[in-house]
């Protein structure tokens, strides 16, 4: 790939990441119980536990699309992005595996689905991995333009080995 080319696609990955991140946080910080309800469905964490992951959860996101849109710490905000998609997609693996039906409340509340409606667990694996794909691409490649993160270091992001 042209060298001069690969921080302006990195740049798009990053806003296109930081845009999953601040919507799915957005519609889950409204309604943190829902949330918490939404973590508990998936009946891997107890119900105390599962309330403060489902609390903490939208602001992690929005915390991870607020760094991604700045373009700081893009290398670890792209590795904790990667860790929690890969966290998400094994919880969707394993809804799916043991039966249960569940909406992921991947963006939005979630939780048990009614009587009658199958979930889309595929889709949202599918889903998932492409994000997760844009994780690793900024994983290898975090210098992308404008970003607080060239601002910084002050270095040309062209010049940077790949």
């Amino acid at each position: 790939m042209n060298r001069k080319l690969l921080p302006w696609l990195g740049l798009v990955v990053r806003l296109g990441l930081a845009a999953v991140w601040l919507y799915a946080g957005a519609t889950k910080v409204g309604d943190l119980a829902a949330s918490g309800r939404a973590v508990h469905a998936y009946q891997v964490l107890p119900y105390d536990v599962s309330v403060v992951v489902g609390a903490a959860l939208p602001f992690v996101e929005l915390a991870l699309g607020v760094l991604l849109l700045l373009g700081l710490a893009t290398r670890l905000v792209a590795g904790v992005s990667a860790a929690l998609l890969v966290v998400f997609i094994a919880g969707i693996i394993s809804a799916w595996s043991r039966g249960l039906a569940i909406d992921c409340g991947c963006f939005g509340s979630g939780g048990a689905l009614p009587p009658g409606q199958t979930p889309s667990y595929l889709p949202e694996i599918l889903r998932d991995l492409g994000f997760l794909a844009l994780a690793g691409f900024l994983l290898i490649w975090p210098r992308t333009a404008v970003s607080v993160d060239g601002a910084l270091t002050g270095e040309p992001v062209e010049d940077e080995d790949e």
